[in-house]
């Protein structure tokens, strides 16, 4: 009997997006009138492998779980798209496809996993400016996130690469709550020559993180280890109040910022060399910087695009900032009246994941990350109780209760936006505030 989708379990299982915000997947999968759903396999962010690794595991679990998701939607196809230099991959995939399912590929270029972008590239459509892949009747999840479906048990472990200046990049299996520290262990540890830093989800879009005690949780996707003295960490640690006067005094309007945008390109009205002109004006007009709130943060115009080294990312999210404080946002009959279609340019200046390593000083790092079954060293795991986009949960435990794997640790309140939290492992609850600290058996 072919694999079904059950909405209550995949909630009781606590799914949401692997990656990104955690946006819980059994509301995702309520859609109605989607013709297209998307699996997200493009993975773009520089040296992270957890998806294609998953796929070389467990292709024959994507094929059927992508196949209930369409049956469930009623969508008329399904796409998986992944990056054309796969090509293993693809082929085992190309061997396992159902009718109505089919294998996309993509160039390998930065961001071609912005879901904005994949939707363009496999339906021709645009998501309008705000609004979700729904708008254009399609319904994208990632690779993680849809096998959490099919293996229909609660979610206790977390799929992640480990790579940049470690001795051993790898693919990672842990349990939710495992420490940073315990993941570069795994990779054998660093070979930075002195202090390091690790970027939480990638290079690009991904949080500094100077404390190894931090926890994997439901939405880590990769840890990328960095010297202190790497770029990438250092424009992380530098004060805003540097940030601003750098922008104020030497950004002279060149607009590549804006040339290079990815929603620019998709005809969205976003253009950040606005941005940055009004750091000297001191938010001289709210319709100069409207535009930035349909920015996606992927830090190409910072990091690749800007000849003067500025930061047009952080000047956009300064002013994203100003206009929710405001409430102020983009006319909704604008966006609801036009026809949304990409510049003409849109398939010229994507910038390939190659080129980008290279200016970004990341080639010297090995480019792989092999699964591995490595089974971290028993420690107490720290587990937030907010995990995913919605309601924290709220504790269904107390110290010193004795728990099983798989058991409800937290759950969100009845009618609010939320999963619940299992336990990962078997053992013995130290403490409970917004963490639950579990000491395993």
């Amino acid at each position: 009997m072919s694999f079904q989708i059950d909405l209550a379990r995949v909630r009781e299982h606590g799914v949401v997006g692997a990656g990104g915000a955690g946006f819980p997947t059994h509301v995702k999968l309520e859609a109605s009138g989607v013709d297209t759903v998307i699996v997200n396999a493009a993975e773009c962010e520089p040296l992270l492998h957890k998806d294609k690794e998953l796929l070389k595991r467990h292709a024959d679990d994507l094929m059927e779980v992508l196949d209930a998701v369409v049956r469930h939607t009623g969508a008329e196809r399904g796409v998986i798209g992944i990056k054309d230099k796969y090509t293993q991959v693809i082929e085992m995939l190309r061997q396992r496809v159902k009718p109505g399912l089919e294998v996309h590929l993509l160039k390998d270029f930065y961001p071609a996993g912005d879901e904005f972008l994949l939707v363009h590239a496999v339906t021709g459509r645009v998501i309008p400016p705000g609004k979700i892949p729904l708008a254009v009747n399609a319904l994208v999840s990632n690779v993680e996130t849809l096998l959490n479906v099919f293996w229909d048990q609660p979610v206790t472990r977390k799929y992640l690469t480990v790579a940049g200046a470690v001795r051993e990049p790898v693919t990672l299996r842990v349990p939710i709550g495992t420490s940073f520290r315990a993941c570069l262990d795994l990779a054998g540890g660093d070979i930075a020559e002195g202090p390091f830093a690790i970027l939480e989800g990638g290079v690009m879009m991904g949080k500094l993180i100077e404390d190894l005690d931090t926890p994997v949780t439901k939405t880590t996707g990769g840890l990328i280890v960095l010297p202190l003295d790497h770029d990438l960490v250092v424009r992380r640690r530098r004060p805003q109040k540097v940030i601003d006067q750098i922008g104020r005094s030497a950004c002279d309007q060149c607009s590549f910022c804006t040339e290079l945008c990815p929603r620019y390109l998709l005809g969205h009205p976003i253009e950040p060399h606005l941005a940055m002109r009004n750091l000297g004006f001191h938010e001289a007009g709210d319709r100069m910087i409207l535009g930035t709130q349909f920015c996606c943060e992927c830090n190409l115009c910072t990091l690749y695009a800007c000849p003067e080294d500025l930061d047009p990312k952080n000047a956009c999210v300064q002013s994203k900032g100003v206009l929710r404080q405001k409430e102020i946002s983009w006319p909704k009959d604008e966006i609801e009246s036009q026809e949304w279609t990409a510049h003409e340019m849109e398939s010229y200046r994507h910038i390939p994941l190659t080129k980008l390593m290279s200016r970004l000083g990341l080639d010297r790092f090995r480019n792989v990350g092999p699964l591995i079954e490595a089974v971290p060293a028993r420690q107490p795991l720290t587990l937030p109780l907010k995990q995913h986009l919605g309601a924290p949960g709220t504790a269904r435990v107390k110290a010193g209760d004795t728990v099983q794997e798989g058991q409800v640790l937290a759950n969100v309140e009845e009618g609010q936006l939320g999963v619940p939290l299992h336990s990962p492992l078997a053992g013995k609850i130290l403490s409970v505030s917004d963490v639950i600290v579990l000491e395993p058996a």
